[in-house]
């Protein structure tokens, strides 16, 4: 029997004044569906789902919804106009028997429903419209960005809602561990067409550049027929006229075909230049510690950072963690102890709180503005590592187009900001780039990008963020605070941290207790097959790890067969041929233990 949809858009169409965002889309969501929605900052996504919550109306088409299907949706800005606090927000609306969801909700999301709405920051507000979405319980969810301002614990607990939940929902976010461990199929938005695919997130970018490699042979053939076509119109055209105008509209037509191609959007072409080398000692904090009043931001802490180090710094919200990167660059003093900085430095920072855009200038004077970028007497230049360059030409290798130079920093949306902070820092030379969660908002490609440029970047990285992936690509050291003051120090990126403090660990945020570790038995607790809950945990998260190592040593090993790389780039292939070398004696192992475990399971 066939399934009723719980919505249908039908021949959509919508234009914003220039080039249309979708033409004769068609779409269908069932019961059950668990669809990430992918895409290019900028194209579309927000907008396609804010048609599917009848929020916006399409040109022209249909959309339909099931009957009795209720569909909720929460949007990057809450609109909490005309309500007090954010609890209020919350529970609008809902019967009595249900405030308790609410409760339950913002206990898992962390946000204070008393908090008035007129001093909320964003994220809270996004909490707050996240818990009111999850106690409605809609038969279909529409989330755009719900993990953004969300720390680790918060996502956590979200992902395990949405694994547990009944309803059918679509996703929006930058977070590829929570699109890979949620999603059972993708839509993709590219160039004002949406494809959807049954698989989840996990597949999308073999699909993407399966697409892409298709459409790249396509207009390879058609240039070459246009070619072939060209030739044989030069060549005695005007003794076969008559006879062949045929031939010559045919030219024509493909000419037009060609034209009315939509060129895909490039990469951003950014670069980072570490400059001057620093000393081998950058950081060396003895014994710092901090507090504000009563409140234990951190214990007294020792922490040597040397050069090329790449440290994250995880720990839930309003633990301290942007505090302690401060503390440790000398823009924080501590209470107690010594912070002794290297020599040589050049520091770039990202800060999470975007300050350094002023969001009533344009993006042309965002960079024009800026003393290290100033070029004197030239108000359309910028210094770009060194090099006077046109402040337009320089936008565009950050995918802003010559319109957008005039545009006000406000009009720019999550992606386009962080896009236009990291066009500030990169134009400098830095040795010491700290990142507070530079991830918020990014698509994929420039998250790729980014990891990229940090993997062959010269210098040393301090990064805070929430994105575990993210985390697990980049960071060589993890220090995790935890909420009681204390910051610990893990080798490795975020899985690394996880199995080293035991996977089945209770998450402690500021606001619970620290729970100690329960004492051994006399005889080990185990499962069936002889194997311990960690270690059957452990089973089943190391084939996952054996293939993110396999992929990043085949993505190395790649690198590496570049025969000129030694010779053009000697430290590059310097740093490939140790990250090399790591990664296999991490697969090694990882491979050594899943054996041990499987035997153990079959014993």
């Amino acid at each position: 029997m066939a399934r009723i949809p719980l919505l249908q858009l039908s021949d959509i169409s919508l234009t914003f004044g220039g080039d249309p965002v979708f033409a004769d889309l068609s779409l269908v969501v069932q019961p059950g569906d668990r669809v990430a929605l992918v895409g290019r900052n900028g194209s579309g996504k927000s907008t396609l789902m804010k048609v599917m919550a009848g929020l916006v109306e399409a040109d022209s088409g249909n959309i339909v919804a099931g009957p009795g299907v209720s569909v909720g949706y929460m949007e990057q800005d809450p609109d909490m106009s005309g309500f007090a606090t954010l609890g209020d927000f919350a529970v609008h609306g809902l019967a009595p028997s249900d405030l308790y969801k609410v409760e339950r909700a913002g206990e898992g999301l962390k946000f204070d429903p008393a908090r008035a709405v007129d001093t909320a920051s964003g994220g809270e507000r996004r909490r707050a419209a996240l818990a009111r979405l999850m106690a409605e319980e809609p038969a279909l969810m529409l989330l755009d960005e719900p993990t953004n301002h969300l720390d680790i614990e918060a996502i956590a607990w979200l992902e395990a809602e949405l694994k547990a939940t009944r309803a059918a929902y679509v996703l929006i976010s930058h977070d590829r561990a929570f699109l890979r461990e949620l999603s059972r199929a993708t839509l993709w938005i590219d160039r004002g067409m949406v494809r959807r695919q049954e698989k989840g997130f996990s597949a999308f970018e073999a699909w993407r550049d399966t697409v892409w490699e298709e459409e790249d042979q396509t207009r390879h053939k058609l240039n070459r027929k246009i070619k072939a076509e060209a030739r044989w119109a030069v060549e005695g055209i005007s003794a076969r006229r008559k006879r062949n105008m045929g031939r010559v509209r045919a030219l024509q037509d493909l000419r037009a075909e060609r034209a009315a191609q939509i060129k895909r959007q490039g990469a951003a072409a950014m670069a980072l230049d570490a400059g001057p080398k620093s000393g081998r000692k950058v950081i060396e904090a003895r014994g710092i510690s901090k507090s504000y009043g009563e409140k234990l931001i951190f214990r007294p802490f020792d922490l040597r950072v040397l050069r090329g180090d790449r440290i994250a710094f995880v720990g839930p919200n309003g633990v301290g963690k942007t505090t302690l990167l401060k503390t440790l660059i000398g823009q924080e003093p501590p209470d107690t102890g010594t912070v002794t900085l290297g020599t040589g430095l050049e520091l770039a920072v990202f800060d999470q709180a975007r300050s350094q855009l002023d969001p009533d200038v344009s993006l042309w004077d965002s960079l024009t503005s800026d003393p290290e970028m100033r070029v004197s007497g030239k108000a359309d230049q910028v210094m770009v590592r060194g090099t006077p360059r046109h402040v337009v030409g320089y936008l565009k290798e950050f995918l802003f187009d010559e319109a957008r130079a005039r545009a006000p920093v406000r009009s720019l949306s999550g992606g386009e900001k962080a896009r236009l902070l990291l066009a500030r820092i990169m134009a400098r030379q830095s040795n010491l780039l700290v990142l507070d969660e530079p991830t918020n908002d990014l698509d994929v490609e420039t998250l790729d990008l980014l990891q990229d440029l940090l993997d062959q970047y010269d210098g040393t990285v301090l990064l805070v963020s929430h994105d575990r992936d993210f985390l697990d690509r980049v960071a060589v050291t993890t220090v995790a605070m935890e909420g009681d003051g204390r910051a610990t120090v893990y080798a490795g990126g975020w899985s690394d941290y996880r199995v080293q403090r035991g996977a089945d660990a209770p998450e402690v945020g500021p606001d619970k207790p620290k729970m100690t570790a329960p004492k051994p038995k006399t005889k080990p607790e185990a499962r069936s097959g002889g194997l311990s809950f960690t270690e059957k945990h452990r089973l089943d998260a190391l084939p996952a790890e054996m293939e993110r190592l396999e992929a990043e040593i085949a993505k190395v090993q790649a690198l590496l067969s570049d025969p000129d790389l030694f010779t053009c780039e000697p430290v590059k292939f310097r740093k490939a041929t140790e990250a090399l070398a790591e990664r296999q004696l991490r697969l090694s192992a990882a491979e050594e233990e899943w054996l041990m475990l499987a035997e153990k399971a079959e014993a």
